[in-house]
């Protein structure tokens, strides 16, 4: 079994569950990091994962990273994650089981859809706890699939870093799932011209109705651009690409976009601005936890609404005390938790 205290990603995180195994037809990680503020809540992504070891890497960043954007959001949440690494079984079967397992964690746990889940396997989750969101709710609630809230706040502070429009800006988007595609159709919509990238031809070919350009995965960040949006995996934002970017605002959906913490200040170096992932992506989340908390749509549209006004806080910040921006944002997040556990 592996330790995962010996893996470099650990954070003092408070528990980490393996879940699955060879009877149960899948395999899995739960981490839970931080439980101050509330509940650990995260989405359960399901990846094709080189190793055990590497799914287990991404639970733990991730988990933190939910733990600060829950935090930044002003949620009554803590952080976790759930990533599945292997199905080999009916996926309801399997889906069920991890049901049974998210109940056992006893409340300590709430997931919901992320990266190639669906809502029909929250559904399958959710006929074995109570514990899940991302379910359509009645006319008026908040609930569903998350991945168009996450866009809403994408598209809402890009819109803030460009000065309030994006009319006639050029945005290149990498990834364009199911959080990069609805973005795309705000961002068309508000009268942008869009450059786009996925390694998914079936992405592609949805987004091409939307009258986008086209450019190959390995080069959109270098696209000439007033925006580069990453809404792809993490990591994105690394010594090789940053020197290479096209543009003078990062700004996008994706999960621990800066590989190193010297990344975000390769990004100061360049004069390039760059809204912290964890700040920008959290609409998601806040519809998660306003359908968990038997919140209404318009709860969750408004508490969406309130992050660019985050986002140029954080900014604010970063150019006053000339550091950068995910720095900020860290600050303020630790100065919430540290205030949390005195009381």
């Amino acid at each position: 079994m592996i330790d995962p205290k010996n893996n470099a990603s650990f954070d003092a995180h408070e528990d980490v569950v393996f879940v699955g195994g060879e009877n149960q037809g899948y395999a899995g990680v739960v981490a839970i990091h931080n439980t101050v503020l509330g509940p650990a809540a995260g989405g359960c992504r399901i990846w094709d994962y080189d190793s055990a070891d590497a799914a287990l890497t991404d639970a733990l960043r991730l988990s933190r990273g939910m733990t600060y954007k829950n935090a930044m959001a002003d949620l009554p949440l803590g952080g976790g994650k759930a990533v599945i690494y292997r199905i080999n079984t009916d996926r309801v079967d399997a889906f069920q089981k991890f049901g049974d397992a998210v109940e056992k964690l006893g409340g300590r746990y709430i997931t919901a859809e992320d990266v190639g889940a669906t809502v029909s396997d929250m559904r399958a989750i959710a006929g074995r706890t109570s514990y899940v969101a991302g379910i359509p709710k009645e006319h008026g609630q908040a609930g569903g699939d998350p991945s168009p809230w996450t866009a809403l706040g994408v598209f809402l502070s890009i819109k803030a870093m460009l000065g309030g429009s994006v009319q006639g800006r050029t945005i290149a988007v990498q990834g364009v799932g199911a959080v990069g595609f609805h973005l795309c159709k705000l961002l068309a919509e508000a009268g942008a011209k869009l450059v786009v990238a996925d390694v998914n031809k079936a992405n592609l070919q949805r987004a091409e109705a939307l009258g986008v350009e086209i450019a190959p995965v390995d080069q959109i960040h270098a696209v000439g651009a007033d925006v580069f949006s990453p809404c792809a995996l993490g990591a994105g934002l690394n010594a090789t690409t940053i020197p290479e970017l096209g543009a003078p605002i990062v700004c996008g959906a994706a999960n621990n976009q800066l590989a190193t913490e010297e990344d975000g200040a390769r990004l100061v170096a360049r004069g390039i601005a760059y809204g912290p992932d964890y700040v920008v992506n959290a609409g998601g989340i806040i519809n998660v936890s306003c359908e968990y908390l038997g919140q209404s749509e318009k709860d969750a549209d408004a508490k969406v609404r309130a992050i660019p006004g985050r986002v140029l806080k954080v900014l604010d910040i970063a150019k006053a005390e000339n550091i950068p921006p995910h720095q900020a944002a860290d600050r303020i997040v630790r100065e919430k938790i540290a205030a949390a556990r005195k009381t």
